[in-house]
């Protein structure tokens, strides 16, 4: 990539597109994911909007290091900004609009292993510990953990619960263990992992400190597969693991569930009975 090439050229257009997601309701993580994107692209293209060829996307888009996921957000980030650019008189044409569609690989569970959530427990500093146990044990993001506030818990008559923002601004209420529940009410300041991001961490900071804690490997991501996969395995109700998760489609979440041991087992025989 052409790393050090100037981007200035790109600078109010994508000035004006922020401003255009953001009246649309675009969550400000997932504009922020589309500003990364492009002035990425904006560095290897190495030109002005006006001046992109598909050809180039193409190239770009083709990059050989990349994952199909990466390629795939990229060419979505290029794809919504051409189109707007193109209605707005910024560019003559799309050159976004005939690249082809990419197919990611269907993912497979990875629950972490209780042996490494427990380590990292053990070793971890209290306010890690913390955002260990929110992405273990109540499943959050680390982009929902660096937001969360001691005003989110809310109490009814079962128990308590946090209330998350979670992608697309969709809100759902998690339920919290009662010794969890109390630590996060009861912190003191608005935010419960205050930093410079909008007073709090960001999630990149948030998923290094996790990372650094647990055995090499192990990611905070692991810690959410892992609560998905137990908060199954208790039910079998993948319809309230996905509220429980924040995803739009259950088909998200049965990639992050792996059946219980022995339960294909249990079904086979239960069927031939």
């Amino acid at each position: 990539m052409t790393e050090n090439a100037s981007t200035d050229h790109w600078t109010d257009p994508l000035r004006r597109f922020d401003r255009y997601l953001s009246s649309a309701g675009i969550a400000r993580s997932t504009r922020q994911l589309r500003h990364h994107q492009l002035r990425r692209a904006a560095r290897w293209l190495a030109c002005a909007p006006h001046e992109v060829t598909y050809e180039r996307l193409e190239r770009y888009v083709g990059h050989a290091a990349w994952k199909p996921s990466t390629r795939r957000n990229a060419r979505a980030a290029l794809r919504v900004f051409f189109a707007w650019a193109l209605v707005r008189g910024l560019v003559e044409s799309d050159p976004a609009a005939a690249l082809p569609s990419v197919r990611v690989p269907t993912g497979t569970p990875r629950p972490a292993p209780d042996h490494s959530l427990k380590s990292g427990l053990r070793w971890a500093d209290s306010r890690v510990e913390l955002m260990i146990r929110l992405a273990a044990h109540a499943g959050l993001r680390c982009v929902e953990i660096a937001a969360v506030r001691p005003r989110d818990v809310e109490t009814d008559m079962v128990g308590s619960s946090l209330r998350v923002v979670g992608k697309g601004s969709r809100v759902r209420l998690v339920p919290l263990p009662d010794d969890l529940a109390a630590i996060v009410r009861n912190h003191d300041g608005e935010w419960l992992f205050p930093g410079q991001i909008d007073g709090h961490l960001s999630a990149a900071y948030v998923s290094k400190l996790v990372s650094q804690a647990l055995p090499e490997g192990v990611t905070a991501h692991m810690l959410r597969h892992r609560y998905a996969t137990r908060a199954y395995a208790a039910e079998r109700d993948l319809l309230a693991v996905q509220r429980l998760l924040g995803h739009a489609s259950v088909a998200t979440t049965q990639v992050y569930t792996r059946v219980p041991d022995g339960a294909l087992r249990s079904a086979a025989l239960a069927a031939a009975a």
